[in-house]
């Protein structure tokens, strides 16, 4: 496999394993997020999913994560229209959008660090699961 493939292939081409590496960990996908009713405009909050191990940036139910949280947007390549639920600065964002990954994606970088260096995660910035009253006291704007 070359180095470089998301360069070379389109999403609905790769592997699964080099799909996978297109994560850059940043855990921004599980913020919550409110939706306008009215206008479709989308708000992000500082807010992440229970199951989000804070410190790792990662999944502590992973392969269950749509079904214990049915809201979860599990990005595949099945469903690809729902990448604009994605952070602006998702690599499957990203890519849909025929731009290059950032430096500090690890692919780049070389480190799976790098995203917890550059503040592109959300490690450090969040508060745990509350309850969905609470949320409107945690936006943070506009989802980019």
């Amino acid at each position: 496999m070359p180095s470089n493939f998301w360069e070379h292939k389109a999403l609905n081409e790769m592997t699964r394993e080099e799909w996978e590496q297109l994560c850059d960990g940043c855990a921004k996908c599980c913020l919550h997020k409110l939706e306008n009713e009215d206008t479709g405009t989308v708000y992000g909050t500082n807010v992440v999913c229970r199951y989000l191990d804070t410190e790792q940036c990662q999944c502590t139910e992973y392969l269950q994560r749509s079904i214990l949280v049915p809201e979860c947007v599990t990005l595949s390549m099945d469903n690809l229209e729902q990448v604009y639920y994605m952070p602006s600065s998702c690599a499957y964002r990203l890519l849909a959008d025929g731009k290059k990954l950032h430096d500090w994606h690890p692919l780049i970088s070389g480190s799976r660090q790098s995203v917890h260096d550059s503040g592109n995660s959300v490690k450090g910035k969040v508060v745990s699961e509350l309850d969905v009253d609470d949320l409107m006291h945690h936006l943070t704007g506009e989802w980019e």
